[in-house]
């Protein structure tokens, strides 16, 4: 069956406007263009947009759907049941927040005292899911599955005050990279010393003491894997070397 660019559009509800942007980058081509110039679509392309729509919505930008999709090795059955699994893990974190939720209406509703450890729960697996979905084949592959998981089951077991404490010491150790590298400090300075053991003391925090080595080793993925990279990057360019650089002169 071959549908006219409307159809498409009707059919996918994408709009016309973004199937011929889609177009123009080479993201979705159509089958074929008729003489008038009129955009028409087959079954391999109404499979590929179905393909592009499922990375949409798990986050991924344009420019890496169309080099996924194009990849000779790509193996469509492969990625579609990598995108069901990354969706079932999403519905099951907003399923828990879900719960939260529910918990906290009804116990406000009757006029009770939640408990503190339930008020946190779901914001505790949360953090846990993102990172694990985030980084966790390099970690497990550079730490194993046991040490990894000991690490998760740390921040799962934190007490209300000590996540939230956990949670503002993260806070501060991007702050001061952003100061840092705003300021142009040499990471061999007094500002390297300081955010080397904030971070040393955050990783002890939600897991295994952390010797010279094992720290060593987590900031050079920092700047070795670009969604390090990129996570403490995200507002000021450089964080990641800086704390890399930091590390590997200070951590002893």
């Amino acid at each position: 069956m071959e549908y006219s660019i409307h159809e498409l559009s009707r059919l996918s509800g994408v709009t016309t406007r973004a199937l011929r942007w889609y177009d123009q980058i080479g993201l979705l081509k159509p089958g074929r263009t008729a003489e008038s110039g009129y955009r028409y679509y087959g079954p391999a392309e109404v499979d590929r947009l179905q393909d592009i729509l499922y990375y949409r919505a798990l986050g991924v930008e344009l420019a890496r759907i169309r080099e996924c999709l194009d990849d000779p090795s790509f193996d469509r059955l492969a990625a579609l049941r990598s995108h069901l699994t990354a969706l079932e893990t999403e519905r099951a974190r907003l399923e828990q927040l879900i719960r939260s939720v529910r918990d906290t209406i009804g116990a406000e509703e009757r006029k009770e005292i939640m408990d503190d450890e339930k008020k946190f729960e779901a914001f505790k697996r949360r953090a846990v899911d993102w990172h694990e979905k985030t980084y966790g084949v390099e970690l497990r592959e550079k730490y194993g599955d046991q040490e990894t998981d000991a690490a998760q089951r740390a921040v799962l077991e934190l007490t209300p005050e000590k996540y939230g404490a956990w949670k503002r010491l993260g806070e501060e150790i991007q702050e001061k990279l952003e100061a840092a590298v705003r300021a142009g400090a040499d990471p061999a300075g007094e500002e390297g010393r300081a955010v080397t053991e904030l971070h040393r003391r955050w990783l002890t925090m939600s897991g295994s003491p952390c010797d010279a080595a094992r720290h060593r080793g987590i900031a050079e993925l920092y700047v070795a894997d670009e969604r390090f990279t990129a996570y403490y990057d995200k507002t000021v360019p450089g964080c990641a070397r800086f704390l890399r650089d930091s590390v590997a002169h200070w951590a002893t």
